[in-house]
């Protein structure tokens, strides 16, 4: 059974779900006249959105989620803790942003979706149309629309949740989406690269705006600095704080020549790094692989299997930690809880003894 809500016994402290039970619910959302980055021309953009928070205990129905696998046609059964349409508590509770990669959908961080609900948030997990398993299109569309698709599901949600405190996790091109919404700038090296969009589609992001209820980001292997996508400068730009969640040998966007560069530059707040030595691209974001996609895929010239889990460390416990993290973070950063410090200190506190190797943890303040 694929289930998205396992604690392990040695997970860090903050781990564990929280008070609140969880409902789910799908919401179908459409951005009108966006430009068609594709197509050409302007169009309505739907956007599917996948979203947990604080429910009534007992209310709601017990249902599986059903999404489709990376090659596209493959579709998997997933089991977690949320009841559908259970009876939401109020919309009090702070916004969070899930934003998958590249290509990804609204499942891929689902683990996150149920865990920081429990704990009082309102967690919206956004199908980023053209980057989807479905609908997977050139990257010039994904390069306009990541920061574009958050700021209008925040507006969307008004009435759900306390949209004037909101934060983004964002997984790969979603750490570029959520870098991007946080004020770091694109390069004129970026603006004049080969799988640079249209010039006048994508250079207000050399000075991109930061919403003021944009309270913190986090980025799990974010893509992009290793490209050059952004430099020093752009970077320096980040307006809200940071945390990066990494692979020490994450090979699709950099771990020395991006992600630690994106750590070491954004010198304007406070950042940290979680560091997953000897883990790759998928470090702490996905869900463990389903067990359908163990399975060789005539549509995919790989495993789809290979999407999701990591050659060294286990999927479960990467997302136990990130779940720990993440908590410890949004909540002193969206919810101004300072008890919460204490957990981010960088000395690991809230984790068993002996489950700290092979993580590094960093911190930076300006």
């Amino acid at each position: 059974m694929n289930r998205i809500d396992l604690t392990r016994p040695d997970a860090p402290e903050l781990a564990a779900f929280g008070d609140y039970a969880v409902g789910v619910e799908t919401l179908d959302l459409v951005h009108p006249a966006q430009p068609d980055v594709a197509a050409g021309g302007v169009s309505d953009r739907a956007l599917r959105v996948e979203s947990w928070y604080p429910a009534k205990a007992g209310s709601g129905r017990d249902e599986p989620y059903r999404t489709l696998l990376r090659d596209g046609h493959g579709w998997a059964t997933l089991h977690g803790s949320a009841r559908r349409d259970a009876v939401p508590l109020g919309a009090e509770f702070p916004l969070v942003i899930l934003s998958h990669g590249y290509p990804g959908n609204r499942y891929l961080l689902s683990h996150l979706g149920e865990k920081l609900a429990s704990h009082g948030y309102v967690v919206a997990s956004v199908d980023h149309t053209d980057s989807t398993y479905a609908d997977k299109r050139p990257i010039a569309s994904t390069l306009v629309n990541r920061p574009k698709d958050t700021a209008f599901v925040r507006q969307a949600l008004a009435g759900r949740a306390d949209c004037s405190r909101s934060a983004i996790i964002g997984y790969s091109m979603g750490g570029y989406g959520a870098l991007i919404a946080a004020g770091a700038g694109i390069s004129e090296v970026a603006l004049a690269s080969d799988y640079a969009p249209e010039r006048e589609l994508w250079e207000h992001y050399r000075v991109p705006e930061v919403d003021p209820a944009l309270k913190a980001i986090i980025a799990i292997g974010p893509w992009g600095r290793q490209y050059d996508l952004w430099q020093a400068d752009g970077l320096a730009r980040i307006a809200v704080p940071m945390m990066v969640m990494a692979g020490s040998e994450d090979h699709t966007s950099g771990y020395e020549t991006g992600m630690r560069r994106i750590f070491e530059e954004a010198v304007g707040v406070e950042r940290h790094l979680l560091t997953f030595v000897n883990a790759g691209h998928n470090a702490a974001a996905p869900i463990p692989a389903p067990e359908e996609s163990w399975a060789p895929s005539e549509h995919l010239e790989f495993v789809p299997f290979e999407h999701y889990a990591d050659a060294v460390w286990d999927s479960v416990a990467m997302n136990n930690i990130a779940q720990h993290a993440a908590l410890a973070f949004l909540d002193l950063h969206v919810k101004g809880d300072a008890a919460r410090a204490r957990y981010l200190t960088g000395d690991f506190t809230g984790f068993a003894p002996d489950t700290t190797a092979g993580l590094r943890w960093e911190r930076k303040v300006p």
